[in-house]
């Protein structure tokens, strides 16, 4: 009993971190809501900003792509219980993200800026759209089961869900990356900073759903080949 709420416990704690951090990087991007937005911080050569900004993307990247490898899966869990590998992986995320929103370096110079309040508009409409897309999606193929809480609270073996196609997963492959690319781009005020994080982040979705896309292969089958070929990646496709 007492491991049972001790696995409970970590997990809660485990998803807690991750919706402060979720929270606050919806802020952070928007620059508003928050204490520390991306054009907010100490001031400094842009180079170092520059480097320090992509070993901070760089980590996450590293920490975010390694631990989610089967490979790095079945050699984790003789270390720690399965039962909370999921509720770690998402620990160390939310770690790795939140150090990125503090060290950030500010970059404040502007690529962009409009102007017309209607477009402004839009535009912040579409930031929260794609926020919106993004945690629907994590909704619809088990939200819980993939922040690690079923896992812990399970009170028999955990099993995953099988696989399916809910909704937004018949339109696109990945509209939990689509939601991601929709918010870091839709932005009425672009500075160099945030078109630097924009630009990094979506090169690694498109690398890094290549390795989910080879590992899903690997485990589904002949299921998810035709899934492959009948549903596009990120961009809904008249049939």
């Amino acid at each position: 009993m007492t491991r049972r709420i001790l696995t409970a416990g970590y997990g809660v704690i485990a998803y807690v971190a991750f919706l402060a951090v979720f929270t606050y990087t919806i802020g952070f991007l928007a620059g508003v809501a928050v204490p520390k937005g991306i054009d907010d911080g100490t001031h400094g050569p842009a180079w170092t900003a520059v480097l320090i900004n992509l070993a901070l993307l760089s980590l996450f990247a590293v920490q975010h792509s390694v631990m989610a490898r089967p490979w790095f899966k079945r050699w984790w869990t003789r270390i720690v219980p399965e039962a909370i590998e999921r509720s770690t992986y998402v620990l160390a995320a939310s770690a790795s993200v939140a150090l990125l929103l503090w060290l950030w370096r500010p970059l404040p110079e502007t690529v962009w800026s409009v102007s017309a309040g209607w477009l402004r508009t839009v535009l912040w409409t579409v930031y929260a759209l794609g926020w919106i897309v993004l945690v629907l999606s994590t909704f619809l193929i088990g939200h819980f089961d993939l922040f690690g809480l079923r896992q812990v609270l399970a009170r028999k073996t955990y099993t995953e869900p099988g696989f399916r196609q809910p909704f937004l997963y018949r339109l696109v492959r990945h509209p939990i990356m689509t939601g991601f690319l929709i918010a870091f781009w839709a932005a009425p005020d672009m500075s160099v900073g945030r078109l630097l994080f924009a630009a990094v982040a979506s090169a690694y979705i498109l690398v890094a759903v290549r390795f989910e896309e080879h590992d899903l292969r690997k485990q589904l089958g002949e299921p998810y080949e035709r899934y492959l070929e009948e549903v596009p990646r990120f961009v809904p496709l008249p049939k």
